[in-house]
C-alpha cells in the first residue's frame, strides 16, 4: 500500500502533457498529468477512459463541442469515442485507463 500526492507530482513535470503511472487498481492504469493552457491533440482508445480534474478545469473537445469539466469532476469517455484538450485547460487531471 501507498499514497501519493497528485499536485506534488504532477508539479514535478518537466513539461505538461506528460502522464506517470502511479498506480494499479482493478487492472487499469491510474496516472497523473500537468495541463496546461496549450492543447492536446485529438486521439481515440479501444478502451472507456476516466478523466479526473483535481485541480483546475479541462476543456474537453469531443467532436467539435467542448465541455468544461472542474476540480472534482470526472469525464468519462467511451470506447472509440474521439476526443482532444482544447487551449485553457489548466491544474491537474488523473487518467484511469489500460
Amino acid at each position: 500500500m501507498s499514497k501519493t500526492n497528485l499536485l506534488e507530482t504532477a508539479r514535478t513535470f518537466p513539461k505538461a502533457w506528460s502522464s506517470r503511472v502511479v498506480g494499479r487498481a482493478a487492472n487499469a492504469n491510474v496516472k497523473v498529468l500537468r495541463m496546461d493552457d496549450g492543447a492536446y491533440p485529438d486521439e481515440s482508445h479501444d478502451f472507456d477512459e476516466a478523466l479526473i480534474v483535481v485541480e483546475g478545469c479541462m476543456r474537453l473537445d469531443l467532436q467539435g463541442t467542448v465541455t468544461e469539466v472542474q476540480a472534482g469532476e470526472v469525464f468519462i469517455v467511451p470506447a472509440g469515442v474521439p476526443h482532444a484538450v482544447a487551449p485553457g485547460s489548466h491544474g491537474t487531471l488523473v487518467i484511469i485507463d489500460q
